[in-house]
């Protein structure tokens, strides 16, 4: 199974239980196109194929245009995507586990590269605010559709 990059200027892991059906969270988080409709962090998501390992999908958060590549696909329990963007390499890894009455969302995610070394303070703090948010609307929203 892949990991991030756990020598990486910038490593950030959060997670999250979330009360909803484990099949609510993974159509939320998996139906990359409709992102923008309950996440505000993101303007624009568009998966041109079907999710799978090798399919790209095209997005816009923060004012940032970025092509993400599915690295692994587990349904129901893991996704890594990935790929350089504005001279920033990420891997990002979500995984979900049903946990009593609820659902452990875990995400790490780890950036390298020039812009990351030249403010590793900086983008380590973008990066855990950015998926704190993620995690605080994917709870909102699937536990509201519960």
């Amino acid at each position: 199974m892949m990991d991030i990059d756990r020598t990486a200027p910038v490593v950030v892991e959060l997670r999250e239980t979330v009360h909803a059906p484990l099949e609510t969270i993974w159509q939320l988080h998996t139906d990359v196109t409709s992102w923008p409709s309950w996440n505000t962090g993101i303007d624009t998501a568009v998966l041109r194929q079907p999710l799978a390992p090798g399919a790209c999908f095209d997005w816009t958060t923060a004012g940032l245009d970025i092509r993400s590549t599915v690295a692994e696909l587990t349904p129901m329990r893991r996704i890594v995507w990935g790929g350089p963007a504005h001279g920033i390499t990420g891997i990002h890894v979500w995984e979900f586990e049903q946990a009593g009455n609820g659902v452990q969302v875990s995400t790490r995610e780890s950036w390298a590269g020039a812009p990351v070394d030249a403010a590793p303070q900086a983008m380590h703090h973008a990066l855990e605010e950015s998926l704190l948010a993620w995690l605080k609307v994917l709870k909102t929203t699937a536990e509201s559709r519960n």
